[in-house]
């Protein structure tokens, strides 16, 4: 039977849901042992595994599962608001456990509340416009960045910064206070759409035992 092949994100995401699939059963004893290892590799594949792996870029995980170079993938629940691909995102493995945030100086709160025009720093631009936008019907502009969003009110180039935080510690050493909350943000289990039908018994069978052992947790 040929391996599903999974996406994953290097890093502690990686490392968390390589547990859970190997505490499901689905790994075999060479992947498992070739994973933990400090590896340059990207691919990890054996003929006696249920699951097969590579190893992404976060952003990208959702587009690799979109176009099916992976039946299944876990990804961010930011990257998949950001890339809006058209995928199942069908469990939530509470792991990466942070949120989705508006922070600024503690004197932009009233202009995030009611104002229009804001400037907004962020590395989320569609996340930044579906909240601001969509949501709260505000215009704003969108000043996107790859660095340090922080920064960005520090030295007045925007009002407010849209970006992920985990304790908020980096923000309050620069200043910034959490203004509104957008969304939380988790690692999801994503499955591409053709593969669902194709594969669906053993996919389904995965969920269900992923889903036992984060029950137990």
């Amino acid at each position: 039977m040929k391996p599903l092949v999974c996406a994953l994100t290097k890093g502690r995401l990686a490392d968390a849901a390589v547990e859970l699939f190997d505490k499901a059963g689905e790994l075999s004893g060479g992947i498992r042992a070739e994973m933990k290892k400090n590896s340059r590799r990207l691919i990890f594949s054996s003929e006696d595994s249920d699951i097969n792996f590579f190893l992404a870029k976060a952003t990208d995980v959702p587009t690799y599962v979109d176009y099916g170079a992976a039946d299944i993938g876990v990804a961010g629940k930011d990257a998949l608001l950001e890339g809006k691909r058209n995928l199942y995102e069908v469990l939530d493995l509470g792991v990466g456990k942070c949120r989705m945030v508006v922070a600024g100086p503690a004197g932009a709160r009233d202009l995030v509340r009611r104002g229009n025009n804001i400037r907004v720093a962020t590395k989320y631009p569609q996340i930044a416009i579906d909240y601001f936008t969509r949501r709260k019907q505000q215009s704003v502009e969108i000043i996107m960045l790859n660095g340090s969003v922080e920064l960005a009110p520090i030295v007045g180039l925007s009002d407010v910064i849209v970006d992920i935080v985990e304790t908020g510690g980096t923000l309050r050493e620069n200043g910034l206070d959490i203004l509104e909350e957008i969304t939380p943000i988790s690692a999801r289990l994503v499955v591409n759409r053709a593969s669902m039908k194709i594969e669906h018994a053993r996919i389904v069978e995965l969920i269900k035992n992923i889903k036992t052992i984060l029950q137990k947790r």
